[in-house]
């Protein structure tokens, strides 16, 4: 039963606003980032107001419903932000709870899955695609499911990656312990002749480099960042919600704790200027 307590957030019962409404976007942490970064690249003009659920991180490893609770409370912020669009720049809120935030909102949703499967199917040349991700994100076969959906003979080898995002968070970008971990995860996916290769977790773009050392130039990286920010461009085209050509987007992020090391160390590798960091609290809203 719903707890008549919370309090419910509906953009569309918002008085009409005359500011440009952002996209929302929103990660249990900060590696979704490198999506807002990759928005921010292709789409200079759209307001992006990201939150991050540090409070909370990581998403991986809880339940389903969990995960369901979490993403509607974090949307719940958003909406009252006017976000015009709700993009889940995470992988495991995207295989888990897309279904039931689209069942409630009233505004769109793009995950990273669906285009980062898409982009898969077209890079393959042999028909055999590595995915590599959180437990969570793998044990749930959201990209498997994905892929076959495009294109069912399609081979999909995964694998759980669980040490790349803590070496991330630390900054380990370029040393030869991370170097030695891509390899130990990796040499299986290589040697069993996949030509394609999904980054399954928005913190790995920030490991491209390595990835693609120990991969080689023979395997095609995926990058779910970049092509969700594609998936967005085609979206507010459809929907007539792009913001005016002559209009110039800015970067606000909130996060539900304080931040860490590891947003200094996204923001130099992605060249974001995150400026004042915005606190927001999750108890006691959802969504209508």
């Amino acid at each position: 039963m719903p707890n008549a307590n919370l309090k419910r957030i509906s953009r569309a019962s918002k008085k009409p606003s005359t500011k440009t409404p952002p996209i929302g976007v929103f990660d249990s942490g900060i590696g979704g980032l490198t999506v807002a970064s990759a928005m921010r690249d292709l789409l200079p003009g759209e307001n992006i107001f990201y939150i991050g659920d540090t409070a909370r991180v990581p998403y991986g490893g809880k339940s389903q419903d969990t995960i369901e609770r979490y993403s509607v409370e974090i949307t719940g912020l958003l909406l009252a932000e006017d976000a015009k669009m709700i993009v889940v720049a995470c992988n495991t809120a995207s295989a888990l709870a897309i279904p039931r935030l689209e069942e409630i909102l009233r505004v769109p949703v793009v995950g990273v899955i669906e285009p980062g499967a898409r982009a898969a199917v077209t890079a393959t040349r042999n028909g055999h695609i590595g995915v590599i991700g959180t437990r969570a994100t793998i044990y749930s076969r959201a990209y498997e499911r994905a892929i076959h959906a495009l294109d069912p003979d399609v081979r999909v080898t995964s694998q759980a990656c669980p040490m790349l995002v803590p070496l991330i968070e630390e900054g380990w970008l370029d040393d030869a312990i991370t170097d030695q971990i891509v390899r130990r995860y990796l040499e299986k996916l290589v040697r069993d002749g996949i030509d394609t290769l999904v980054l399954g977790c928005t913190h790995y773009p920030l490991l491209a480099d390595a990835i693609a050392k120990f991969a080689g130039p023979e395997i095609r990286l995926v990058d779910s960042a970049k092509n969700c920010a594609l998936a967005v461009q085609k979206l507010l085209a459809k929907e007539k919600l792009a913001a005016p050509k002559n209009h110039l987007g800015k970067l606000e992020i909130a996060l539900t704790d304080k931040p860490d090391g590891f947003l200094r160390v996204a923001e130099n590798a992605l060249g974001l200027q995150a400026g004042d960091i915005q606190l927001r609290s999750v108890q006691g809203v959802a969504v209508s």
